[in-house]
């Protein structure tokens, strides 16, 4: 992870005495280097909470969706019970049958439960495996619409998983082919005699690579003479000296440019004047290489999020914010805390004689009329 320090001065050039405006390569090093920041500290933000937020989830959240799970399994159970009973209008158990069938099938697919599925089938008129497999079969449809090749037939069709998996599978194979093809390709136009162009252009990126390395080089050794713990006498000051050396030494290796630069200022070797005097070759150097920094904190954090949609189940087009995130899931915890006393509620329901559960049911046609059925409290 790439952490911010609040001891570490900020890099930026500032408009000198000399010029009253900065130059267009100033202004882009300006501009990557806050960006830079900004990634940087989005990503610390993430390494600090999500630790924290793992532990709510498992500890808090978890538990509770287990046991709002556990009473709407006992609704369901409830509902057929009371499906049962003689002294209902048929409105009443198309109530019930809509209810049961919505509410079990959101639970067997959560559940290995024959009674629940058994129970759904009774009050759905269908079959809740026959209803499974349809669906994954349409699920391959799209997906082999939408990837461009067949998966096959020879997977599980209760299994959205394992058609999942084979669509990765063959998604695997298809970019080992297509990299092995693009391999072959290169290698066969490298043995093709290049024009004077192409020789030109390679040149020149080559110089270019020659002269980034060279400007990383350059700070790093300043950097490494100042800082080399063997030539320190002091023992506090060597074991300071050891854990700067440490962190020039990761920036180096990584192409660090902005922690290098960093690390000039915390040292004192360079100081604003001498960032305001960057020429602008070297700053052209500088802003690719800073390029290149950003490109890749922009992917670590794009990764960074998405590991963490994927682990928690936060849908694509959800928000998320490290800053936020940590409310957002005590709102999660108090929503299902909040249903889990409707669910009770509405439980306590079946415990009286068949006019409050007829009353409870009038209830629930009301309030199913105005809001899905998912709004509801149970």
């Amino acid at each position: 992870m790439h952490m911010t320090r609040s001891h570490v001065r900020s890099v930026s050039i500032a408009v000198g005495q000399q010029s009253s405006q900065l130059s267009k390569g100033q202004k882009v090093f300006n501009s990557l280097i806050k960006q830079i920041e900004k990634k940087r500290t989005r990503l610390a933000a993430w390494e600090s909470v999500a630790a924290l937020y793992q532990q709510k989830y498992a500890s808090e959240l978890v538990p509770l969706i287990d046991a709002l799970s556990d009473l709407q399994v006992e609704i369901v159970h409830r509902l057929d019970r009371l499906s049962d009973q003689n002294r209902l209008s048929k409105t009443e158990r198309r109530t019930i049958a809509n209810l049961i069938t919505h509410l079990a099938g959101e639970l067997v697919a959560g559940r290995n439960d024959a009674q629940l599925k058994a129970i759904y089938n009774k009050h759905s008129r269908s079959d809740y495996d026959c209803e499974e497999a349809a669906n994954i079969k349409g699920m391959q449809g799209v997906l082999e619409d939408v990837l461009g090749f067949e998966l096959g037939e020879d997977f599980d069709l209760s299994s959205p998983e394992d058609l999942l998996q084979r669509a990765q599978a063959k998604i695997h194979e298809q970019r080992i082919q297509h990299d092995a093809e693009r391999q072959a390709f290169a290698e066969h136009r490298a043995k093709r005699t290049k024009s004077a162009k192409q020789l030109a252009q390679e040149a020149r990126q080559a110089t270019e690579a020659r002269e980034i390395s060279q400007s990383l080089r350059e700070l790093y050794r300043k950097l490494a003479s100042a800082l080399h713990p063997d030539r320190e006498t002091d023992a506090q000051e060597r074991e300071r000296k050891t854990a700067l050396m440490q962190r020039a030494n990761q920036a180096y290796d990584k192409n660090n440019l902005l922690q290098l630069l960093e690390l000039q200022l915390e040292l004192e070797h360079i100081d604003q004047c001498a960032i305001n005097n960057i020429s602008e070759e070297r700053l052209k150097r500088y802003n690719k290489i800073l390029k290149d920094q950003l490109a890749e904190l922009e992917q670590e954090l794009f990764h960074v999020e998405g590991r963490f949609r994927a682990q928690f189940g936060i849908a694509p087009f959800v928000e998320l914010s490290p800053r936020t995130i940590m409310h957002d899931l005590a709102g999660d915890i108090a929503d299902v805390q909040r249903a889990i006393r409707g669910i009770k509620a509405d439980l306590r329901v079946f415990e009286g004689d068949i006019k409050q559960a007829k009353s409870w049911l009038k209830g629930v046609r009301r309030r199913s009329s105005m809001v899905e059925f998912d709004e509801l409290s149970f």
